[in-house]
């Protein structure tokens, strides 16, 4: 049962932190949504920052999973590709409110915050997808491709927040395909 109430408050709060922002929203307004008492929180969670990376966490490890999956299913110029498709489809959901890694960035930017760091590692964990599909195409610069990548998926993000949801994944789909083919794959 005490999974159950962690899972809670992780989903209340994430729910909440991306809404809402993180320093916007209260440890009180999660614990009235939640329906969760104070003292189990504490049981979880020794801080709010520690509740933020958890809810943070959980928001990686689906997203992590598909691309995981993208990237060792299908061809690997395929698999870059679709991470814009599927980017395409998150831009158009309705509770899209930006990147909650963005977000949390911009919120803690103190880098050596814990949750900035987080931030960064999930920001690092996908450039490094981009960029070992981009070895086993036997890309000349992996890396420096990987980044231009990264680049397009992020501002496709960035301005589908800023503008609302429109074809930026797509527009960035078709830029990422024009670097492929530079790249000569």
């Amino acid at each position: 049962m005490a999974s159950s109430k962690r899972d809670q408050l992780v989903n209340t709060a994430l729910a909440l932190f991306y809404r809402e922002g993180f320093h916007a929203t209260g440890i009180d307004r999660i614990l009235a949504e939640s329906g969760v008492a104070k003292m189990t929180l504490y049981n979880h969670f020794k801080s709010k920052d520690e509740l933020i990376i958890a809810a943070l966490e959980s928001r990686f490890a689906p997203a992590a999973e598909r691309l995981a999956w993208a990237f060792e299913h299908l061809p690997p110029r395929e698999a870059i590709l679709r991470v814009f498709d599927g980017l395409a489809e998150w831009l158009r959901q309705e509770e899209f409110c930006g990147c909650a890694f963005i977000n949390a960035a911009a919120e803690f930017h103190d880098r050596e915050h814990p949750v900035h760091r987080l931030a960064a590692s999930y920001k690092i964990a996908t450039q490094n997808y981009f960029r070992d599909a981009l070895i086993r195409l036997e890309a000349a610069q992996p890396d420096r491709l990987a980044r231009q990548l990264q680049y397009l998926m992020e501002g496709a993000i960035s301005m589908a927040h800023i503008q609302g949801p429109g074809d930026q994944a797509l527009e960035a789909k078709e830029a990422a395909n024009v670097l492929l083919e530079a790249a000569g794959l």
